[in-house]
């Protein structure tokens, strides 16, 4: 049976480029979603982050004003139930990859501030993305594909078709203006052949083993292609 490793960002704030910082961690739906589509394909997940640490929700990502409150109801249980699970993440830095056929990784803006910069999720990559193994990740999810770099300093994601959190959506939940980088940007000037559909609507772009999600509403689309791929 195919197994997926989840790698949470550990970070529980966003520095922004006067130096403050906005509260975030992941982004509920964008585990959430995921992990019921993968129960209900029969796939075990194991949950890892940098060091082990213990993952927080981004509050913004439950609020009932924006996504209702038997949504966020629906959401905050469970949670709850994941919590002894989110307590005791293993460590990225030790995880067997042999171990998994999959990884994914959500988003939330928790990613920007730590998984953009961790060199072991960039080793994790590379190993699972050259052994052909699945490569998925959502929305923020994609900041943690900058790090992946092979020995002879390439980008392992140059040329490949992905999508991730537009500039234009950035903009519209209004912190452009004060974020350090844009993903967008980053990913196209990095390399990769970037793609979006419309703000804040499902979209997924899925080249071979990679497959990527532009925003909360493509978790679900996301984690259903990477099933498809594990069992295709």
């Amino acid at each position: 049976m195919p197994r997926i490793l989840t790698v949470l960002t550990g970070a529980d704030h966003w520095t922004l480029n006067d130096g403050t910082t906005h509260p975030t961690g992941f982004w509920a739906e964008e585990l959430l979603a995921p992990l019921e589509v993968f129960a209900d394909a029969g796939i075990d997940v194991d949950l890892a982050s940098p060091g082990g640490r213990t993952p927080v929700v981004d509050e913004g990502s439950l609020d009932p004003g924006t996504i209702g409150e038997e949504e966020s109801a629906k959401q905050r249980k469970a949670l709850d139930a994941l919590q002894e699970r989110l307590a005791s993440t293993l460590v990225l830095a030790d995880v067997d990859l042999d171990a998994y056929d999959a990884v994914f990784v959500p988003g939330g803006h928790g990613p920007m501030e730590d998984l953009a910069v961790d060199p072991d999720l960039g080793r994790v990559l590379v190993t699972m993305l050259d052994g052909g193994k699945v490569v998925s990740s959502v929305c923020h999810g994609p900041a943690g594909l900058l790090p992946a770099k092979r020995e002879d300093g390439s980008w392992l994601f140059e040329g490949r078709r992905l999508t991730a959190f537009t500039d234009a959506e950035e903009e519209q939940a209004g912190l452009a203006d004060k974020a350090p980088w844009l993903l967008e940007s980053r990913l196209r000037e990095s390399g990769a052949s970037f793609s979006s559909g419309e703000p804040w609507a499902p979209f997924v772009v899925v080249d071979g083993n990679l497959v990527t999600g532009q925003n909360p509403a493509s978790s679900k689309e996301a984690a259903q292609e990477v099933v498809t791929l594990l069992k295709g």
